[in-house]
C-alpha cells in the first residue's frame, strides 16, 4: 500500500479505537473521505461503553508502556485536543496497586525497574509500607506490591468516546450505522476493494481499517484471514461497602480480581475459569454465580470490611480476547496489504486507542510509524505463531 493523504478510508468499527483512527487521520492531514461503519451508534452494548475504563503503565511489553504514556499526556490536555475547553472525562489519577506473593518478588522488582526506565512512575511497596498506606487490606500472604504513583487511574469511557467522535465528525468523518457483512477482495487477493453492508450497499475503499473489537476475528474471516480475536464475556459488579473509597486505588489482587471506587461505591470483577468462558456470541447476561461464589469471598478475604458489601447492579460486556498473547494486533496484513489491523487489545483498547489511532494515521499518510514504533504488534507474529505475551492481564 502506497502512502497517501487522499485514499478512501473505511474504518470497520466506530468504538473508541475506530474513532481515534479516524480522528488521527484527519490530524495527520488526510484529506480523502473517511467513513466509519458502526453497527449500533447508541453504543448500548459497545465494549467501550461497558468497560471499567482505566489506564495503567504497568505492562511487561515496553511498547504498551509508551502507548499508555501517550494517552496520559493526551488526557491531561484533552480540551485542546478535542477542541472543547470544558472537555471532562472524570480522569482520576489514583494509581494501580498490583499485589504480589513471595515467589513474585524478584520478577516484580525487575518489571518495575524496566517500567521506570521507559518513563512510567511506578514504585515498589514492601508489606510495612502497604499496611501504612492501605490499612484495610489483609496482607498475610503478600510480600510486594507495585503502584503507579502518577498517570494511572480511571476515567469515563462514554465521555471520551463522545468527545472524540464529535471532534471526528466536525472534521468531516462520516459515521454510517450498518452491520458489515463482507469484505470484497480483488482478484489477486491483495487488497480489500469494498466493505459490504447489511443494507446490500458496498463502500469502495483504498484502505480498510479493522477496528471491530470483539467481532474483529469474524470480520477478518470475510477476507479469508484467520485472526485469533474472539468475544469473551466479562462481568462488572457495582456494590457498596463500609470502606472509605476516597483514597482507594485500582486494586489488582493475586487471586485475579480487580476492584476500584465508582461513585459512592465500588466496581469490580474477575475472569471466569476457562471451562466457563466460551465465546460470548451475543450473551450479555452477567455472571451472577461468579459474583456469589467467587468474587465476593475473594474480595472479602483481601478487604475484610467488604464481607458486608451490598450489590447494587451488574452488567456484562464483550472483551476482545487475542487468544495468541493478549496483546493488540496493529498494522497491515502481509498479503491483503491495504487491510490495517487495530484490534485484539484484550482489555487494553481504551487506554491504547489514542496511540493506535496515531500509528494507523502515520502508516496511511507516510508509510511508517513516527510517534511510537508499533511494529512489535505486527500481523506477522500472528501468522508465524510468535507470541508477544503480556502477563499482566485481568
Amino acid at each position: 500500500m502506497e502512502p497517501s493523504r487522499t485514499h478512501r478510508v473505511v474504518v470497520v468499527g466506530g468504538g473508541i479505537v475506530g474513532t481515534f483512527c479516524a480522528l488521527e487521520l484527519r490530524r495527520a492531514g488526510h484529506v480523502g473521505p473517511i467513513t466509519v461503519v458502526e453497527m449500533d451508534t447508541t453504543y448500548a452494548r459497545s465494549s467501550t461503553a461497558l468497560s471499567a475504563a482505566s489506564i495503567r503503565t504497568q505492562f511487561v511489553t515496553p511498547v504498551s508502556i509508551a502507548m499508555s504514556l501517550h494517552a496520559i499526556q493526551l488526557f491531561r490536555r484533552l480540551g485542546a485536543y478535542v477542541g472543547e475547553d470544558d472537555a471532562d472525562i472524570g480522569y482520576v489519577e489514583r494509581g494501580y496497586l498490583i499485589l504480589g506473593t513471595p515467589d513474585q518478588v524478584d520478577v516484580r522488582v525487575s518489571a518495575a525497574a524496566m517500567q521506570r526506565s521507559h518513563g512510567a512512575d511506578v514504585v515498589v511497596l514492601e508489606p510495612d509500607e502497604l499496611r501504612r498506606r492501605f490499612p484495610y487490606l489483609h496482607l498475610a500472604d503478600i510480600a510486594i506490591a507495585t503502584f503507579g504513583a502518577t498517570g494511572e487511574g480511571w476515567f469515563d469511557a462514554w465521555s471520551l468516546l463522545s468527545l472524540a467522535r464529535r471532534a471526528a465528525r466536525r472534521e468531516g468523518v462520516e459515521y454510517v450505522e450498518r452491520r458489515v457483512t463482507g469484505l470484497d477482495v480483488d482478484g489477486a487477493g491483495e487488497a480489500v476493494v469494498a466493505v459490504r453492508l447489511a443494507s446490500g450497499d458496498a463502500l469502495p475503499c483504498d484502505v480498510c481499517v479493522l477496528a471491530a473489537g470483539a467481532q474483529s476475528g469474524r470480520v477478518a474471516a470475510f477476507a479469508g484471514i484467520d485472526l485469533p480475536v474472539v468475544p469473551k464475556k466479562r462481568s462488572v459488579f457495582h456494590f457498596q461497602a463500609p470502606v472509605d473509597g476516597s483514597h482507594f486505588p485500582m486494586l489488582f489482587d493475586t487471586s485475579g480480581l480487580w476492584v476500584r471506587p465508582e461513585g459512592e461505591g465500588f466496581i469490580g470483577g474477575i475472569q471466569p475459569p476457562p471451562e466457563d468462558d466460551p465465546d460470548a456470541d451475543g450473551d450479555f447476561e452477567p455472571h451472577h454465580e461468579l459474583f456469589e461464589e467467587v468474587f465476593w469471598p475473594l474480595v472479602a478475604r483481601r478487604i475484610p470490611a467488604m464481607d458486608h458489601l451490598r450489590l447494587r447492579r451488574s452488567w456484562a460486556g464483550h472483551y476482545e480476547a487475542n487468544l495468541l498473547d493478549h496483546n493488540g494486533v496493529i498494522g497491515p496484513h502481509d498479503r491483503v496489504t491495504n487491510l490495517l489491523f487495530a484490534t485484539g487489545f484484550s482489555g487494553h483498547g481504551l487506554m491504547h486507542a489514542p496511540a493506535t489511532g496515531r500509528g494507523i494515521a502515520e502508516l496511511v499518510t507516510t508509510g511508517d510509524y513516527r510517534t511510537i514504533d508499533l511494529s512489535p504488534f505486527e500481523w506477522c507474529r500472528i501468522r508465524d505463531d510468535r507470541p508477544l505475551v503480556e502477563t499482566i492481564v485481568y
